[in-house]
């Protein structure tokens, strides 16, 4: 917003203001350099100059946008996280296939609870999962049981 008394860009002020700066630009441009110690005139040099294109030597260059390698078919198994989560995983990337259940505290011992609406999940497992699975829904772990068994009943059950 441009208050003036005069309407336009072009208001006398201004064009003897612009004039006065054109006629001292070598005393200013010395001044400048002289305070900034030479950066003033290397800088104005440095953006008129062709900026060189970055070289990959000794960087290393990841494409963001490029699709994760896979393999061609996943190797899931099945894993109890130490928040006992219990997941089926894929070998080849990390990724959580499934969401099987948890461990949880029932009666005082730790159980496998099967991710069923019944249970309390909100994303419960799909039905052909649930039913492969119901045998397991509730065992208890004791000195008998223990979380690596477990994990490989469920893989057993699962085919894996």
């Amino acid at each position: 917003m441009d208050i003036s008394k005069r309407p336009g860009s072009q208001r006398r002020e201004d064009v003897a203001a612009r004039a006065l700066i054109e006629r001292n630009r070598g005393a200013i441009e010395r001044l400048a350099d002289q305070i900034s110690n030479g950066a003033y005139s290397a800088r104005k040099a440095a953006a008129r100059a062709p900026a060189a294109a970055p070289a990959p030597s000794g960087l290393i260059v990841s494409d963001l946008g490029a699709a994760p390698r896979r393999s061609d078919a996943p190797r899931p198994y099945v894993r109890i996280s130490p928040n006992r989560r219990v997941v089926v995983v894929d070998e080849t990337t990390s990724r959580q296939m499934h969401h099987l259940g948890e461990l949880r505290r029932v009666d005082g011992r730790l159980a496998f609870v099967l991710a069923t609406r019944e249970n309390g999940f909100f994303s419960p497992l799909d039905a052909a999962l649930a039913d492969r699975l119901a045998p397991l829904d509730g065992t208890a772990l004791d000195a008998g049981r223990t979380e690596a068994g477990l994990a490989a009943e469920l893989g057993a059950l699962l085919g894996y």
